[in-house]
């Protein structure tokens, strides 16, 4: 049996061994274990990756694991799990079926199954299939304890005990009736949101394209929505975000650009574009790729009420002293271990199952 300690100790060996491709260049380094194991066979998996989807780009793939090595830190996890109780905790099977947007996106299940002490089951999404069965590898070697409690299957789940799942709207209604006698957390879509003022810095806005642009905004922690007051002038938006505009020599970033512009313009639909992103006035949160949607706001307190009444929609608030629970700008994409998808507390229900 693993103590908590071990399990803690194996994830941070596992973030040093991320460490080594979160840079520009791919550096081999001597301190990591098993590297002469699992550093070739780590790249070409990368590469894998870049060739089945082409959204997994090299810039995104780096992101995604300088996130999660500066994450797996003794202080960081030690931090999130203060405040639980792992002592009573019986292994039971947990189920994951994980969404494949964007590089690692279910990992955080991934390691708070696997940190509480369960043995997982993962489903994992077409997109996104070949890094975490290789990190799972790698962990099992870190500590062999995890031998016999990660499983990854493509068939139809069986044999768990409560599930985590992740989908659309329309792919969780058929997680709660299929789940419906199981313990379960089912995630739907998501969006986040800005609020601007009006008084934003320049830094506020460049640091908001961050938001916007990081992983293409397919992340339901990317900005797709911006409330504004009456009259705002975008002048300074649009100036602010132009370091991103490389994206647009992106091939599937162009073609979605493009597309969505045609529609728009054919449609006689009123927006505003630089290039490489369009802005359109709609209540939706969810907008296309290469379009962020805005929506006016008359009065604070009212837009309060709204976010409140909406909140079942948004993932996360970037503002300046607008809610308490809202995010600084440019940090959406960096959020620490408990920062909960849905703001649900995962580590919690693992412990009660």
């Amino acid at each position: 049996m693993m103590n908590l300690e071990q399990r803690i100790n194996a994830f941070i060996e596992l973030g040093k061994f991320l460490s080594q491709f979160s840079q520009d260049s791919i550096q081999k380094q001597d301190n990591v274990k098993h590297n002469d194991l699992f550093f070739d066979g780590f790249k070409h998996q990368i590469k894998l990756a870049q060739e089945h989807n082409g959204w997994f780009t090299n810039n995104n793939l780096k992101f995604a694991f300088q996130g999660w090595s500066n994450l797996l830190k003794n202080n960081n996890i030690k931090e999130w799990l203060n405040k639980y109780s792992f002592n009573n905790t019986d292994s039971k099977k947990v189920a994951i079926i994980m969404a494949g947007n964007i590089p690692l996106v279910g990992f955080h299940d991934f390691l708070s199954v696997l940190i509480s002490g369960h043995d997982v089951l993962v489903k994992q999404s077409s997109n996104d299939k070949y890094l975490l069965p290789f990190l799972a590898k790698y962990l099992e070697y870190v500590e062999p304890n995890f031998k016999n409690k990660i499983t990854f299957t493509e068939d139809k789940l069986k044999g768990f005990d409560a599930v985590i799942a992740t989908g659309s709207d329309n792919t969780a209604r058929y997680f709660e009736y299929y789940f419906k006698n199981k313990p379960s957390i089912i995630r739907k879509n998501r969006n986040s949101v800005a609020i601007l003022t009006g008084n934003e810095t320049k830094e506020n806005l460049e640091a908001l394209s961050d938001d916007i642009f990081r992983y293409y905004g397919l992340g339901c922690r990317n900005v797709s929505k911006l409330f504004v007051p009456e009259g705002y002038d975008f002048k300074n938006f649009f100036e602010a975000i132009y370091k991103w505009h490389p994206v647009i020599n992106e091939t599937k970033y162009a073609n979605n650009y493009d597309y969505n512009k045609a529609v728009y313009l054919m449609s006689e639909f009123d927006m505003l574009e630089n290039g490489f992103l369009m802005i359109k006035e709609d209540v939706s949160y969810a907008s296309p790729i290469a379009t962020v949607f805005y929506e006016y706001y008359n009065s604070k307190e009212q837009l309060r009420q709204k976010l409140k009444n909406d909140s079942n929609n948004i993932q996360c608030i970037v503002s300046s002293s607008f809610v308490d629970s809202e995010i600084a700008f440019g940090q959406t994409q960096r959020p620490e271990l408990w920062d909960y998808a849905d703001n649900v507390d995962t580590i919690a229900f693992l412990l009660k199952i």
